[in-house]
């Protein structure tokens, strides 16, 4: 892993008291300056801030630290008022990549967003959602009946994924997971992993009677007719991690109470 040195660094917080409390701390400790002459963009809240962080501000291609005020905090690093700032000099450098996603909707107008943890196709109405999901031109399966289902990135596996008991995969897998939403019928299909080469595409077989969302981590488009999702390669988000709280030490982590509950 790469080590990072900086001495300038931009601020962003959630407004929660505990945020900004942290923020005041770090205030104290570096210069604060604009996420352009920064060296590093600290996000002080929970994971949902950083992920709306990480798109608004990665134009700047700085790295981002994470400082936990929220909940779980999966992206994010533990505060410590007496190692955040040693930790800081010696974290180590993570960079992923986004899904991307395109959606055709029934007034055949495109819209597209990225995802860094998931794209979730989500029933629009009180009836099931009609799908089918391709791999490329290869099926994957022909009907999918449905709440809906889950694109997920190896970041995003341990996030709704993991409550849909999609696997948990390595940030170095390759992969990416395709899991069903209380799956109707089949009701047994347990989704597919495949390659993060892969562009999925997905298909509403019944717009008018079974209107369907796809949302790109928070990002919503109602009326889909076909989503297209793929790994976008171009875009990297450079996060750094404590060495002893690495976003893959935290996977492995989740793998293993995964495997003992």
């Amino acid at each position: 892993m790469k080590k990072i040195q900086f001495s300038n660094v931009f601020i962003l917080n959630d407004k929660n008291s505990r945020s900004l409390k942290i923020k005041n701390y770090i205030k104290k400790n570096f210069k604060i300056t604009s996420p352009s002459k920064s060296d590093l963009i600290i996000v002080i809240g929970g994971d949902g801030f950083m992920l709306s962080a990480l798109k608004n501000y990665n134009k700047y291609t700085k790295p981002f630290y994470g400082i936990n005020a929220g909940n779980y905090g999966f992206l994010m690093n533990k505060f410590s008022s007496k190692k955040t700032l040693k930790n800081l000099s010696k974290a180590n450098l993570v960079a992923i990549s986004p899904l991307q996603m395109s959606v055709k909707n029934k007034f055949n107008k495109t819209k597209k967003s990225i995802a860094i943890n998931e794209v979730s196709i989500l029933r629009q109405s009180r009836q099931t959602a009609s799908l089918e999901i391709l791999n490329g031109s290869q099926k994957i399966i022909k009907k999918l009946v449905s709440d809906g289902v889950l694109v997920s990135t190896p970041a995003g596996s341990t996030a709704y994924n993991m409550s849909v008991y999609g696997p948990i995969l390595n940030l170095d897998s390759k992969k990416l997971s395709i899991r069903p939403i209380s799956a109707f019928r089949p009701r047994r299909w347990k989704g597919r992993v495949v390659s993060d080469k892969s562009k999925i595409i997905i298909k509403n077989l019944n717009i008018k009677k079974r209107p369907i969302s796809a949302v790109a981590d928070n990002y919503e488009v109602r009326n889909a007719k076909t989503i297209s999702i793929s790994i976008n390669k171009k875009i990297k988000f450079n996060l750094l991690y404590d060495p002893n709280r690495s976003l893959q030490k935290k996977i492995k982590i989740e793998q293993i109470r995964k495997e003992t509950n």
